[in-house]
């Protein structure tokens, strides 16, 4: 049996054995701490030593090529470096055809809207009859009056001039409209339909590029004539290549909405709201190379509310002939010249 001495002796070894083995272990994380904060010294002194390598390879490479770079890139070079050379090209190109196209009277010598002029009869004058749906018995009552039918529409034509009927095609195509206007046409054969032209009172503006662009394509004549009433003509005399002719007015611009012959672009006419010269809707007459204009640059050209206004802007950023002709107003463009 164990003593009390004894077992007090074996307690008092245990206790020292643990302190020992406790001791070490605390004697061993200072130097594992020393260690990896060598380890991260060096990491770190290696990358400045790196960068700082990096950086005088740069700054060499820098100072030698410095001398052979322009100071001011030329446009020839920005091309070049962008791979653009085709687009200076074009550019010249484009610019070769503008000459081209100014010569030959606003001719466009490659594009959709040339034509062979040697190929085609010459005419005097194409006369576009504004039309509508609604308008059958009215265009009965042309045709029984300076409008020839038949037969005599033909000789019209082989003496230079040639009359049509223009109206576009319904909202809903193929509808009972667009049926009636081609039996009437089977029938009288006086009819320039616009097939990519809606027929509506606001489209106004854009049946007039649609039809100059149709009839510059369809006839070459010295003249083309819109007019949407009974009025006589005397195409017999001649004018300069830019002939803009009509009954000239000007006005006053209506930018009150609701109100006839409401204007919205109105702000664009300045502070007086007057609008410029131009041939009143009525009748208005246009030489070869302006309606070949209009064809040409149609899909840019700004419309207004009224096609006698887009027609008449159109012509001032042209060289055009304006020829104020009092026999072609009717009455209430009369009333309006006293304004202009």
């Amino acid at each position: 049996m164990e003593t009390l001495a004894s077992a007090m002796r074996r307690e008092r070894r245990s206790k020292q054995a643990s302190a020992s083995s406790s001791g070490a272990a605390a004697g061993r994380v200072p130097l594992v701490m020393a260690f990896l904060s060598c380890l991260a010294w060096l990491y770190v002194a290696g990358r400045l030593w790196q960068d700082a390598q990096t950086r005088a390879i740069l700054s060499g490479l820098l100072e030698r090529n410095s001398g052979n770079l322009p100071k001011v890139l030329s446009v020839e070079d920005k091309l070049r470096n962008l791979g653009c050379q085709e687009i200076g090209r074009k550019i010249v190109e484009a610019e070769m055809d503008l000459t081209k196209a100014k010569s030959e009277g606003y001719l466009w010598g490659n594009g959709s809207a040339a034509m062979n002029t040697d190929s085609k009869k010459k005419f005097l004058a194409v006369i576009g009859v504004y039309t509508g749906f609604g308008s059958r018995l009215k265009r009965n009552t042309f045709r029984g009056s300076w409008m020839p039918r038949g037969d005599a529409l033909k000789k019209l034509e082989e003496k230079g001039v040639v009359i049509r009927f223009v109206i576009g095609r319904s909202a809903n195509r193929g509808d009972s409209l667009d049926r009636n206007i081609d039996e009437e046409n089977r029938r009288t054969n006086d009819f320039l339909i616009l097939e990519s032209h809606e027929e509506a009172a606001e489209e106004l503006p854009s049946k007039a590029k649609f039809f100059f662009s149709a009839a510059i394509e369809t006839w070459d004549a010295e003249f083309y004539v819109k007019v949407d009433d009974n009025i006589n003509l005397d195409l017999g005399r001649r004018g300069s290549p830019g002939l803009y002719m009509g009954c000239m007015k000007s006005g006053v611009v209506v930018s009150e909405e609701g109100q006839q012959w409401y204007e919205p672009d109105w702000w664009k006419f300045g502070d007086s709201k007057s609008y410029f010269r131009h041939a009143s809707g009525s009748l208005f007459i246009l030489s070869n190379n302006l309606a070949r204009y209009i064809n040409i640059n149609s899909a840019s050209l700004q419309s207004y509310a009224h096609d006698d206004i887009s027609v008449g802007s159109w012509m001032m950023g042209v060289n055009a002939t304006y020829v104020d002709d009092d026999r072609l107003c009717c009455g209430s463009s009369r009333q309006g010249r006293s304004s202009s």
